[in-house]
């Protein structure tokens, strides 16, 4: 099955929390989590093939942050790359060329953004207007009311991520409407 919007919500809505794998033991760590969708944070164009199949194996989609991948670059062919040597579901990414290559290439899409300032915010807008990936996802997490304005600017389902302490902030989030939080913090996982 290909990970789609419709499957993302589901999923999501099912168990709202998504592991963000940052290691091999994290990413062991993701087999007993409740979730259906694993976010891949390290790797390598040497074993990011390796790491996505372990994640299959799971029965979990696969979502590589190319951005993070050492050997990948910034250029559109890191996602070419993806696509024909690995079985990843879909990306995330901070760069909107790769976005848009993405799309193309008809892989489900993640816009990762920090969040700063005022700026920020305005350039949220328009690059998620421009390369219309699947998901926006932004940091840091614990900014609900941004959340808000978010949602009623842009037609996407919105992940927080960053700085999820405790299950305060994993609920704030989702309370200000985002459809689902990704974490590092293992003791986050499943709740």
């Amino acid at each position: 099955m290909a990970l789609t919007k419709e499957y993302f919500m589901e999923a999501t809505e099912v168990s709202p929390v998504i592991p963000a794998a940052k290691n091999d033991e994290w990413l062991a760590h993701c087999k007993e989590a409740e979730c259906g969708i694993v976010y891949i944070i390290y790797g390598d164009i040497c074993t990011i093939a390796d790491i996505v199949d372990s994640v299959k194996s799971m029965g979990k989609m696969a979502v590589v942050h190319v951005d993070l991948i050492v050997g990948l670059s910034s250029k559109e062919i890191s996602v070419d790359f993806i696509k024909k040597y690995t079985k990843a579901d879909g990306i995330i990414s901070m760069k909107p060329a790769l976005i848009k290559r993405a799309n193309e290439l008809g892989m489900f899409t993640i816009q990762r953004f920090y969040m700063m300032d005022a700026l920020t915010y305005a350039n949220i807008v328009k690059h998620v207007k421009s390369c219309n990936p699947d998901v926006v996802e932004f940091l840091p997490a614990g900014l609900p009311k941004v959340i808000k304005y978010l949602l009623e600017e842009i037609d996407k389902p919105v992940v927080a991520s960053g700085l999820i302490l405790d299950k305060e902030d994993v609920m704030g989030a989702l309370k200000a409407g985002a459809f689902a939080v990704s974490t590092t913090n293992r003791e986050m996982w499943d709740c």
